[in-house]
């Protein structure tokens, strides 16, 4: 174990929010006035990046890096757990998303700068510390990790406010605001204060509570359609305008907030065996899963989408549970991208007061046939059938003739 006074620089995993913000001057007085180096992912966060460096300086780090990691979360982890359809307990995965790529480059700054370890903010009830954890040991299995909650004093949030006031640390909440949230383009989520029990409902309606849009009840009394257009199960088009997937996702959160869409009310099983009440607003998300499936229903056969979505449950755990960097989900991956070959085409929703409806779906890949399945006149022999049902349900013939003592 590496000694605290061994501990000359650290990199800090450091989003601005109260746990990070506080850390910075925790490790200096715990660590040998060790420096600190501040590193942000920037994953689609927008004005919570604003005044960072300014803040993570005043509060002793020597430097503050900034990384654009918002196209690299997309077209890396989300696409391809959209491709699976990956879902942990209807959550879409949205803090899970972020995490392992902001840890992957956490390791590459640390190596970059020297350190001699690596921090996070995350408490030691939550799955984030392990999300953080698994991808540093796969890029540096002998970087020291800090996990301050894990040391330290501090019992919970108001003692954390009670240290950053000691300290002159700002702040951009209040006792009264203190909900844990975590934000990036895909969602936004909600924990702590009220939340912490099942039986209060969420503050939708309250000013201020959601941020990516507005409650069902406050959404246009008329609907709004979009189109989408996927190649090869990726989103490459909305109403028609070519874009990359990130753009994508920023247009659909704009018309799926307006609309109430992608509000979520769970308690879900954290990996650590607790229950945890969360409220999430994924509106873009929300929407670009539900197309992707409509599309998949008339490009997958049967048994493949029947195996994927078995598969799916597999493939969200692992997401969930911190194993990104790992061979199955690699595998998994691979078998997702094989279903997607016919997975091209075109689908309209309509947006309306926080549901989405389905209003069309074509594709040049279809396996859907209007002459089969019509109630009117067509090639179809429904004779055919006969035999089938014969075949199909021989066994229970055969156990019935058994019972009847009628079995020749």
């Amino acid at each position: 174990m590496t000694d605290h006074k061994d501990i000359k620089k650290v990199v800090l995993a450091y989003s601005g929010g109260l746990d990070t913000s506080i850390i910075i001057p925790w490790l200096k007085e715990n660590y040998n006035n060790c420096e600190v180096i501040a590193v942000s992912g920037d994953v689609g966060q927008g004005t919570e990046l604003d005044g960072l460096e300014e803040k993570a300086i005043k509060t002793g780090a020597s430097k503050l890096y900034v990384e654009d990691l918002t196209d690299e979360m997309v077209d890396e982890v989300i696409i391809p757990s959209m491709k699976m359809g990956a879902k942990y307990e209807q959550y879409l995965l949205g803090t899970a998303f972020a995490r392992p790529i902001i840890a992957k480059r956490l390791v590459e700054i640390a190596k970059k700068e020297g350190a001699d370890a690596v921090c996070h903010g995350c408490t030691g009830k939550g799955n984030d510390q392990v999300r953080f954890e698994l991808a540093i040991k796969r890029f540096a299995p002998d970087m020291k990790i800090i996990a301050p909650w894990r040391e330290w004093d501090i019992k919970g949030r108001d003692e954390e406010i009670d240290y950053a006031e000691a300290h002159d640390i700002p702040l951009k909440i209040s006792r009264e605001t203190n909900y844990s949230k975590d934000k990036n383009l895909w969602h936004l989520s909600h924990e702590g204060l009220d939340l912490e029990d099942p039986s209060n409902e969420p503050l939708y309606e309250k000013e201020g509570f959601l941020e990516m849009g507005v409650s069902p009840i406050a959404a246009p009394d008329k609907p709004t359609y979009v189109t989408l257009e996927f190649v090869k199960g990726v989103p490459v088009a909305i109403d028609g305008e070519k874009m990359k997937a990130s753009d994508i996702i920023r247009k659909l959160n704009k018309l799926g907030g307006e609309n109430g869409i992608g509000l979520l009310d769970i308690v879900e099983n954290r990996l650590v065996g607790m229950k945890d009440r969360g409220v999430y607003e994924t509106p873009g998300g929300t929407i670009l899963y539900h197309a992707h499936e409509v599309l998949e229903m008339i490009t997958l056969d049967k048994d493949t989408a029947h195996m994927k979505s078995k598969l799916a449950v597999d493939f969200a755990d692992l997401v969930y549970n911190g194993k990104w960097f790992t061979p199955l989900r690699e595998a998994l991956s691979a078998f997702a991208d094989k279903t997607q070959e016919h997975v091209t085409g075109t689908v309209k929703l309509k947006l309306y007061k926080g549901n989405i409806i389905n209003a069309g779906v074509t594709s040049p890949e279809t396996l859907y046939s209007e002459e089969l399945v019509t109630f009117e006149e067509s090639d179809y022999n429904q004779d055919d059938a006969t035999g089938f049902i014969n075949l199909w349900g021989l066994p229970d013939t055969v156990q019935a003739l058994r019972e009847q003592g009628k079995l020749k």
